[in-house]
């Protein structure tokens, strides 16, 4: 065992595109046969309550850049970290509205085959998620008439948030469960920091910021969808997020499949009486030792990124050895998915966003939108320190997912306002206003849930990359949650055309923020607020 092991973790370790193709053929078979075995064991735990610098990636791209070549040099570099999938960018489609993602995801699950995988941080328990779930059961039944199902139907959702009260996530799946119980599978994850005496004086609903499962990709044999969105009714009806689209993906529906399941192999197993386990040879997340349960995690989960990593980088070198034939569609979007675990010592998304940030040069736009601003120091210092022109875009109170809200929550629209006033000032204090803009998003009866960045280089009038997923660029999006979003890289002119109109019609709800916007009577914080706000926004 010690000679594959040794060959496995130079693969894992020390791959680049530099190797000559003689070592990547031959490491390409017994990577395929050895890839569900165990990988490096390394952990890099992350602190709970400091926050931690993660050196960006380093730089290797040319000053400047023209042409299709010179967008490929300028961000190819996320090839060598992590897993580089080229699609023809006309099977992307940008969803723009809620009821837009519902059906997307309905009328796919209708007509799914052989896989349907929701990760997500909770269902909800309404009548749209009841249709949602409903849906799913007539797939599984007409899968049965053919004698030889072959329709797998898996979920991945947070524990904490998903336990939640009496009727929960895990209750409206549990008929599901009973009926099909070979080709169900609803895994839990829960995080290694909330285990001991934490986990028994913390409550409901609070125990949910100690950490989740955050991550929300859909997948529908293979086609996928990646979003900020959840399932549950505000979601699909009036709670703007972003959503996108890939069909005919099935490289990149793969990994995503694969990633959920490796989530799912360390996360416990809902069975059809309501009790969860774990798969036997796991270590428990809360009961067992958080070291081990972090090594086992990580191993897990980077054997999914680094073996699609090689197999990618093995496919480009020989498609790259293969003319193109006349009739073929151009593969002229590349697709880089960003995985960000900071508990179980994973932090791919944080370098290239860091990185994305610290190279946004002097002719570079940037369109940052969060539906919780509340930046890392790191992201925040990266922000105020670039060339790069930035517009950014934040929820105003009234659009905010926790205004009316009850108790101690209904004053966390007040904390952001307090965070984004502290933000603006420093850009005041730098002299930064006419570089650095920031828009509050409005819009009647509506939240505001959008997350990601659209960048433009070069003076041209559409963005040719755009970050989409679950990360929110705060504290907890990088230090506690398990998150997952896409860098798509595009040369394909409508798909370009399509993110400039998404980013266009999230900008146009919106209001330039100034000086007289935090002197309005619904921006003043209360004291007790501004005192708070500093000891809880790692949490929130």
């Amino acid at each position: 065992m010690a000679a594959p092991m040794t060959w496995k973790r130079l693969v894992f370790s020390g791959y680049t595109p530099a190797l000559s193709w003689v070592f990547t053929r031959t490491t390409y078979r017994f990577f395929r046969t050895h890839e569900r075995r165990r990988g490096s064991a390394v952990l890099l735990l992350a602190p709970l309550l400091a926050e931690a610098d993660s050196a960006p990636l380093a730089s290797s791209r040319p000053p400047g850049f023209t042409g299709v070549q010179g967008l490929h040099s300028r961000f190819h570099w996320m090839a060598d970290h992590v897993p580089a999938f080229r699609v023809p960018g006309g099977r992307i489609r940008i969803l723009h509205s809620p009821n837009e993602f519902y059906q997307a995801m309905k009328v796919r699950i209708k007509t799914a085959k052989s896989r349907v995988v929701m990760a997500s941080l909770y269902l909800g328990t309404g009548p749209l998620e009841q249709d949602l779930v409903d849906c799913m059961e007539k797939a599984l039944e007409c899968s049965q008439e053919d004698h030889a199902p072959d329709l797998k139907v898996s979920f991945l959702l947070d524990y904490t948030r998903g336990s939640r009260g009496t009727h929960n996530s895990r209750t409206m799946l549990m008929s599901l469960l009973q009926r099909f119980p070979e080709q169900m599978r609803v895994s839990l994850y829960h995080t290694p920091d909330l285990r001991g005496l934490l986990r028994l004086l913390v409550p409901e609903r609070f125990n949910e910021t100690i950490g989740v499962q955050h991550i929300k990709a859909y997948i529908f044999d293979n086609s996928l969808i990646i979003s900020g969105a959840n399932l549950s009714d505000s979601y699909f009806t009036n709670r703007q997020d972003r959503y996108v689209l890939l069909e005919d993906c099935g490289e990149v529906a793969d990994f995503f499949a694969e990633l959920v399941g490796a989530v799912g192999d360390v996360s416990l197993q809902l069975q059809p009486d309501n009790s969860v386990h774990m798969i036997e040879g796991m270590v428990h997340p809360y009961k067992g030792n958080r070291a081990d349960f972090s090594v086992l995690a990580q191993r897990r989960i980077k054997e999914v990124v680094n073996t699609a990593r090689v197999r990618q980088t093995m496919l480009e070198a020989e498609c790259s050895e293969v003319p193109d034939s006349e009739g073929t569609v151009p593969n002229d979007t590349w697709i880089f998915p960003l995985v960000q675990m900071k508990p179980l010592g994973i932090h791919l998304d944080e370098q290239v966003t860091k990185r994305l940030l610290t190279e946004a040069g002097g002719d570079s736009v940037v369109y940052l939108t969060s539906g919780y601003f509340n930046l890392t120091l790191t992201y925040m210092q990266l922000v105020l320190g670039a060339a790069a022109d930035y517009r950014i875009l934040m929820a105003s109170p009234e659009v905010n997912g926790f205004f009316g809200a009850k108790g101690v929550a209904g004053a966390i629209p007040e904390a952001y306002v307090h965070l984004a006033q502290q933000f603006y000032n420093k850009v005041c204090q730098l002299g930064q206003q006419s570089r650095v803009l920031l828009h509050e998003y409005h819009r009647p009866d509506w939240t505001f849930h959008a997350k990601g960045l659209w960048y433009y280089v070069g003076g041209r009038e559409r963005p040719c990359l755009t970050l989409i997923g679950s990360p929110n660029f705060g504290y907890r999006s990088v230090h506690r949650d398990l998150e997952a979003q896409i860098a798509i890289v595009t040369e394909n002119e409508e798909l370009q055309m399509q993110l400039r109109q998404e980013q266009e019609m999230l900008y146009q709800s919106s209001t330039q923020v100034s000086n007289s916007t935090f002197n309005q009577p619904d921006r003043r914080v209360k004291l007790w607020v501004k005192l708070v706000t500093p000891l809880i926004k790692n949490f929130f």
